[in-house]
């Protein structure tokens, strides 16, 4: 069994030493940074990190989507704290753009952005193109598998000082 992980480590470690796949995973990370970026300005001009815009959007996605009725529920648990929730889901936006635009600690970064971009698609089934958000769910998923910080990023300069951190 640890024969099969040593070699599928190897495998990744070979990958990502390849400069075509390093410049690939960089460019897919500055795009899905660039991308939550601009989802929050745009966001904030609509008022939606405002409490009552974003209770109104998750109204909405209780009401017209298609997600499961347990994820419905943790959907209106957020909503009703939507004080609380709204300028969490901006600084969450905010800072996973940021830090994956920059490349700084890419790999828990861009498995965060998963999760938190995973969570968006299901919110939004039924009310939206399918694969409007799994896209940048699966790429996000690729950037925290294949170490995209190591080219064009801080993680470059910090993993020279410190080779075998797994936070790059």
């Amino acid at each position: 069994m640890s024969t099969n992980a040593t070699s599928l480590r190897n495998k990744l470690t070979t990958v990502a030493h390849q400069p075509q796949a390093a410049n690939g995973l960089a460019i897919v990370r500055v795009t899905v940074g660039a991308m939550l970026v601009s989802v929050f300005f745009e966001n904030l001009g609509k008022g939606l990190y405002r409490p009552a815009g974003y209770a109104g959007l998750i109204h909405y996605y209780i009401e017209k989507g298609h997600s499961p009725a347990a994820w419905k529920a943790i959907m209106g648990l957020v909503a009703s704290h939507a004080a609380m929730a709204a300028p969490g889901q901006a600084v969450t936006e905010i800072s996973l753009g940021i830090l994956l635009v920059i490349g700084l600690l890419t790999r828990p970064v861009a498995f965060i952005a998963f999760l938190y971009l995973a969570s968006l698609w299901m919110s939004e089934w039924g009310t939206a193109w399918i694969w409007e958000l799994l896209v940048p769910v699966m790429a996000s998923l690729g950037l925290a598998i294949g170490s995209a910080g190591k080219k064009w990023g801080v993680d470059a300069w910090l993993s020279q000082r410190w080779p075998s951190s797994p936070w790059w």
